[in-house]
This record gives structure tokens, C-alpha cells and sequence, in this order.
């Protein structure tokens, strides 16, 4: 079979489901037997959105080969079920860094090096790329941004080529565009689409697609209209209406037509999906009655999306019991200017996640601790196990002014110590330990319970660790050191005895958390949260 090429643009404003469209057209193709992978094209210039601000991006997102990526990777991982690499998330930053290094090598003999051709080669070549390394029969390419911002136009005039090169028959345009109600005569308004279709023909691309996106279905007379102004069949004018659940929307969209659409144009063979399992795990969602209330403690909680795949992690582990979860979102230094009781109190679990910065540390502390005293299921992810160390070295151990010396970088009792290997790098961007590393979990353990293995392997983002010279002290004073490097020589996980339910992991569960295949340390989470709450 001759590789396909889908292509997924955004018009009119951002935030209308590229991402979700272009995952849930992943997963419907998958259903079919289809062997896809995907990837995201990033108009910024930095390399990785690994040294960006969570209130300006969101969260990092970490692959299985240490990738920083952007958030909508996790998306597709978490509807795809494929784990994704360093091909499937490509800047603008990255692009020019291999091109001006390309010159620098003298690589192009002299030739002026310029945005077409040179640019435009080197991004269609890391799509080659990554269809070839996924062995892929498609690869839905996501382009950031909205058609008509300056920095996408490289990556627009790049995939144009792509369908030159690779013939129209094998290339599908799918084109994620706004239809507005406007409030006072409740009408639904087809002329932002139109034009923003006509600014995509004026770089060479007519859409095959238009996945329309409203609060509710659009009359047919309505699709009938932007069909005949934007040269596109009436059959490919999709709707795109809210879900009562994420993870509904390839269902809504397999009902509108999409995958039938995307099959016939691109001519691939295949039957009819298997959705069943998907369409039990949404059911399961929606009959979900008991509600458990889990208190997130973070201090980027005014951006919601700084914790997406925590989020959607927790909301995984409460589908197979037909639990809800109930986010409540707790700043951090909220907690610094009071009593925990008032913030924390009547949450059933207390998660705090990952993070980087001294701002909030003291709150996320209180938090813990107040978990820890009340016999709260806690949950420490990343700076949450080194926080969670840090508390019981202060209030266990008696080591006033304990902590992290990114923190404090003289504190008497460094528990938590920058990693040896990074002591001496000054660079900030991708030199973290990053990626998947294996752990040996300790036999009789809550970790053991929840993995039903002695042996795993989880991503990892950090730079500090537990400090080894205070193992003993720890040990003795009953925090279990349950999850180790297989050298021993790293701390990954921790937990303490007499405890309901109390684990912290250096590591990042949530990004290995599938909605129909919850993450066992967030399914068991959730189940001790619920049954403390049912106490």
C-alpha cells in the first residue's frame, strides 16, 4: 500500500479540537486495522517547549525516548494507544537548528540557504521520517497555529508540496474551522469559514474536509451552503459538537462520517471499526453516579491544561469502578496563608504533581503533612515525592530547615540533592533525566499491588533526587524505600507504613495512563481515595 498523508489545519481562532479531531481520526483509522502514527508540527521557535512557562504552554509533555513535547502529543497516545518519539513533535526552532547547522557543515555547497527550498525540504523530510520510522500505512500531521499566522506558512507551504509530490490521491486536507452563534439572533454564521478556507487557497491548499465546529449540530441547508461556497462535497462538511466526555469524540465522529470521508478520498482499504471496548469505556464514564473528590496541590492551577495528563490520569482511574473524579484545585500558596483544614478538608485523596521553582514548595509541604497526620491517600509525582521527603525529614526525622537544594542551596540537611550528572550542566533545555528508565519495585509493597510486578519501567523529567546519605535515617523511621534504580543507587519511589494509602514516585505516571487501560498507581489511588471517602 502507498503511504497516506492526512493533514489537520485550524482556522478562524485556536482552541477549536485540532488535536482532538486529528486523535480521534487516528483511533477510528486504527479500528479499521489501520497502521497510523502522528505528529505535530509547532510554529515557535524554540527547540522543545521544555523551558516555556506552564501558564503560557501548558504541560510538557515527556515521550518513551526523552522527547519534550507538546501536550497534544499526550492526546494522541492517550486515543491511539502507540507510543510516540522524538519524530512526532517538530518546531520551528528545531527546523532552522538543523538547517543552519546543515550551512555551517557546508553541507549545501555554497548554495543560499532560504526558506524555499531549504526550510520547506527539511520539514517535509522529518514527516518522511516519522511515517518511516512508525512503519506507518498514514500519518496524520497536525499543524499548529490558524491559517493566516505568519510563522505557520512554512509548514503550510510545505505540506502543499508534499501533495504535489506525493499525489493529491494520497494527501487529505482536513481543515478545523468555527461556525459562531451569534447571540443576538441565535443564528449560526458560515463567513468565518469561508474565509478562512479562501486564506487557505491562497497558499495552494484546497481542504477535502471541513470538521465544523459548534455547540450543536448545524442544519443540513447550513452544510449545503459552506459546501457550495468552499468548493468541498457535501458529504465532507463534518460536524463537531460538544461531548459530554473527551473521549466521546471519536464516537461523534465516527457517527458525522470522518473516518468513512478520510477512507473513500484516500481510497484505503479497510472494514468496519472496532469500537466496542472504546464505546464500553465511555458508557462506563457516563454511568459513573459516585463522585470522589481528589484535592490537586500546584501552583500553576489558574492553567488547568499545566496538569493535563494528571488530569486525565485521575479521571482514568475512576472508569473502571464507575467512579467520578472530582477535581478540587488547591493553590499552593493559598495553603501558606492559613490552616490546610480550610482548603483541604473533605477531599477523599490529596495528589501534588510535578513542578519546578521554590514558589508554593512551603504549601505543597502543609498539604502533605496534612495528609500524612489525617491518614489521607496521598500521591506524590516527581517534585511530590521530593516534597514528600522533604516534609517527613522535618516532621519525622527532627531535621529542621530540611529540604531541596534547588530550593535552599544551603540548607543544613540537603535531603533532596541535584543528580551527579547534572551537577555541571548549565544548559536548561532538554539535559534533564530524561525518558524511560526501568525501577525494581520492592515485593509486598503497595507499588508491587498496584503493578502486579516486581519490574517496570516509567518517563522521567527531573534533575534532583534523593539524597543517599540519608537512606538509613529514613528507613528507620518507617519510610520504605519501594521503588529503586536496578543499581540501587537511585530512589523512585517511596512510601510509609501504617498508612492507608500513602506512595510517592520520582517518575511521571500520568503520561503512560490510557483511558480504556487506567495506570495501576492512579487506578489504586483513586479505589483508597474512594474508600476513605466512603468511611
Amino acid at each position: 500500500m502507498e503511504r497516506k498523508y492526512v493533514f489537520v489545519t485550524g482556522g478562524v481562532v485556536s482552541g477549536l479540537g485540532k488535536g482532538i479531531t486529528a486523535a480521534s481520526l487516528g483511533r477510528l483509522l486504527k479500528s479499521r486495522g489501520i497502521r497510523i502514527t502522528m505528529q505535530k508540527l509547532d510554529p515557535y521557535i524554540n527547540i522543545d517547549p521544555g523551558t516555556m512557562s506552564p501558564f503560557q504552554h501548558g504541560e510538557v509533555f515527556v515521550t518513551e525516548d526523552g522527547t519534550e513535547a507538546d501536550l497534544d502529543l499526550g492526546h494522541y497516545e492517550r486515543f491511539i494507544d502507540e507510543n510516540l518519539n522524538k519524530d512526532s513533535n517538530v518546531t520551528t526552532g528545531k527546523v532552522y537548528w538543523t538547517v543552519l547547522n546543515k550551512e555551517r557543515r557546508g553541507e549545501y555547497l555554497g548554495q543560499t540557504v532560504q526558506v524555499i527550498p531549504h526550510i520547506t525540504d527539511e520539514i517535509k523530510n522529518r514527516i518522511y521520517q516519522a511515517a518511516d520510522t512508525a512503519d506507518a500505512e498514514v500519518i496524520l500531521v497536525e499543524i499548529g497555529g490558524t491559517v493566516g499566522d505568519m510563522e505557520s506558512q512554512p509548514f503550510l507551504e510545505a505540506i502543499r508540496q508534499i501533495s504535489m509530490e506525493k499525489g493529491r490521491e494520497n494527501c487529505l486536507f482536513i481543515h478545523v474551522t468555527l461556525i459562531p452563534l451569534i447571540p443576538g439572533s441565535m443564528e449560526y454564521k458560515s463567513k468565518p469559514t469561508q474565509h478562512s478556507v479562501k486564506e487557505l487557497l491562497s497558499v495552494g491548499i484546497q481542504p477535502d474536509i471541513l470538521v465544523c465546529r459548534s455547540d450543536q449540530g448545524l442544519e443540513q441547508d447550513m452544510k449545503d451552503k459552506i459546501a457550495m461556497f468552499c468548493n468541498v462535497e457535501k458529504e465532507g462538511v463534518i460536524d463537531n459538537i460538544n461531548v459530554d466526555t473527551l473521549y466521546e469524540a471519536p464516537l461523534m465522529l465516527e457517527s458525522q462520517g470522518l473516518a468513512l470521508q478520510a477512507c473513500r478520498k484516500l481510497k484505503l482499504q479497510c472494514g468496519k471499526p472496532e469500537l466496542d471496548e472504546w464505546e464500553g469505556m465511555v458508557q462506563s464514564i457516563k454511568a459513573s453516579e459516585k463522585a470522589v473528590t481528589i484535592g490537586l496541590v500546584g501552583k500553576y492551577i489558574k492553567l488547568h491544561d499545566a496538569y493535563l495528563s494528571v488530569i486525565e490520569a485521575l479521571h482514568h482511574g475512576g472508569i473502571p469502578d464507575h467512579l467520578k473524579v472530582e477535581i478540587r484545585w488547591i493553590d499552593s500558596e493559598d495553603l501558606e496563608q492559613g490552616e490546610p483544614e480550610c482548603l483541604l478538608d473533605g477531599c477523599a485523596g490529596i495528589l501534588v504533581p510535578g513542578g519546578f521553582g521554590t514558589r508554593g514548595s512551603e504549601g505543597k509541604l502543609m498539604a502533605i503533612r496534612y495528609a500524612r497526620e489525617k491518614r489521607i491517600p496521598f500521591f506524590g509525582i516527581c517534585l511530590g515525592m521530593q516534597m514528600a521527603v522533604t516534609e517527613f525529614a522535618r516532621n519525622v526525622l527532627g531535621l529542621s530547615g530540611a529540604n531541596s537544594t534547588e530550593f535552599d542551596a544551603e540548607t543544613p540537611y540537603p535531603v533532596i540533592d541535584i543528580m551527579p550528572d547534572q551537577a555541571d550542566i548549565t544548559d536548561k533545555g532538554g539535559t534533564m533525566r530524561l525518558g524511560a528508565y526501568p525501577c525494581s519495585i520492592q515485593e509486598g509493597s503497595l507499588m508491587a499491588q498496584s503493578y502486579g510486578s516486581l519490574e517496570i519501567s516509567e518517563r522521567h523529567r527531573h534533575r534532583y533526587e534523593f539524597n543517599n546519605q540519608y537512606r538509613e535515617d529514613f528507613l528507620s523511621a518507617g519510610m520504605m524505600l519501594t521503588g529503586l534504580s536496578p543499581d540501587g543507587r537511585l530512589v523512585e519511589a517511596v512510601e510509609i507504613k501504617n498508612h492507608p494509602w500513602y506512595v510517592a514516585v520520582q517518575y511521571h505516571p500520568e503520561f503512560r495512563s490510557r483511558p480504556n487501560r487506567p495506570h495501576p498507581l492512579f487506578l489504586e489511588f483513586v479505589r483508597a481515595s474512594a474508600r476513605q471517602h466512603g468511611e
